[in-house]
Parts: structure tokens; sequence; C-alpha cells
């Protein structure tokens, strides 16, 4: 009777197991610590310790453009400085347009008006969306973060639907961090005019005054009712 024939794959030993060497866990422990510095430095730059915002400045084209709407909405451009008197004249709605239309830069420009607001407000105009972000400088005295400034970032959907105007908070974030819908009063993503319209006060009063909205990227039309 022969002999079982050895088998050589079972009997040879296992491979030795590979692991990383001295200077490969160096280098990623280096990688791992610039990272962590970097993600932190860009934080505390960007929530921490913002800048301020570079106002818009409107070139003298986007400037009488946005004069001509402010003059058609009431507003007086030329200021009181201009020394010429008023001038009387008959009430008329008669070739008044109900159109309100804005860019995003004629509303940052606006803000540049108010040098302070306009280092700390900026309006961002996208599809459907109205942002904001805010900065507030908070007092020497307030807890842990006090002597610095607080980035507010905000969204609001705007939009018209079903013959109506169609408000929603998309959300408020402080320093990068969103803060929870219980906070808000469980208002994200709720539409503000179904919810508070049928009521008497401001939802009712806005919608019944809007016949149209849009908001797109970086424009804004409000079209009022007669």
């Amino acid at each position: 009777m022969s002999e079982p024939i050895e088998d050589k794959r079972a009997s040879a030993p296992p491979p030795a197991k590979r692991g990383f060497s001295g200077l490969q866990v160096f280098g990623i422990v280096l990688l791992t610590l610039v990272a962590t510095i970097g993600v932190g430095y860009w934080w505390l730059s960007h929530y921490v310790f913002p800048d301020n915002f570079e106002p818009v400045t409107l070139n003298a084209s986007e400037q009488d453009s946005l004069n001509t709407k402010l003059n058609t909405l009431g507003i007086d451009t030329q200021g009181a400085e201009s020394g010429r008197p008023l001038q009387p004249e008959p009430y008329s709605e008669d070739g008044a347009s109900r159109e309100v239309r804005f860019s995003e830069r004629e509303l940052n420009g606006m803000l540049a008006n108010n040098t302070d607001l306009a280092q700390r407000l900026a309006v961002d105009l996208s599809d459907d969306l109205l942002s904001a972000v805010l900065l507030v400088p908070l007092e020497e005295g307030f807890p842990l973060l006090g002597g610095r400034t607080l980035r507010v970032n905000a969204g609001v959907e705007l939009s018209f639907a079903n013959g109506r105007p169609l408000v929603k908070l998309r959300g408020v974030s402080l320093m990068g961090v969103p803060i929870p819908n219980a906070w808000l009063g469980n208002l994200k993503n709720v539409d503000l005019v179904n919810e508070f319209g049928a009521d008497p006060g401001f939802w009712q009063s806005f919608a019944a005054g809007v016949d149209y909205i849009q908001v797109e990227e970086g424009r804004l039309l409000v079209r009022l009712k007669e």
C-alpha cells in the first residue's frame, strides 16, 4: 500500500503579516496633525474670528439704475442736502409699476450706505432662496465668547405656488453649527403663510398684498396687488 502524498501547501508556514514601518506611522501621524491644525485654523478664522465683509460698491450705471428704482418707490436718493424745494403734485396711480426688482448687488449696495452694517451683513439670492450672513460682535462680558464675533447664517425659501407666496425658514446656523429645529420653535421648513395666514396679522396681510414673488440666481422680483 503506497504512502499518502504529503500536501506541501498545507505544511508551508503562513506568510508573515506586513505592518506599517515606524517611518510610515510617523508620516500618518504627521499628516493627521497637519490636517487637524489646518481645519482648526479654518474654523477659527471663518467662524470665531471672521473678517468684516467688503462692502459692495456699485459702478455709476448700477447706482443710477438703483436710484431710479428707489425713486419709483418714493425714496429720495438726492437727500435733503440737494436744496431743491419739494414740489406739490396730485396723487395718481396711472402708469405706476407694481413690480419691485432688485439684484443681489443692488441689495448689498444699499447696505453699503450704512458702512458698519455693510461690513457685518451680506445677502445672497439663489433659486427660491434668500440667504444672509450676519456678524454679531459680542460684548466683553459675554460668557466664553466675550469680545469675539459670532457668525450667523440663515436661509429663507421664497417662492409662489397655488396663487399665494410661500415662505419657509430653511434653517439658522451659529458658527457653522445648525440650530436644532426645537430651538427655532419647530418652524424649520414650515410654510409660514399657510401656518399663520388664516389668522389676522402680518402673514395674512402679506399674502393678501403679494400678486407674485420670485427669487432666482442674483435677482428678486415682487409684484404687488392693486
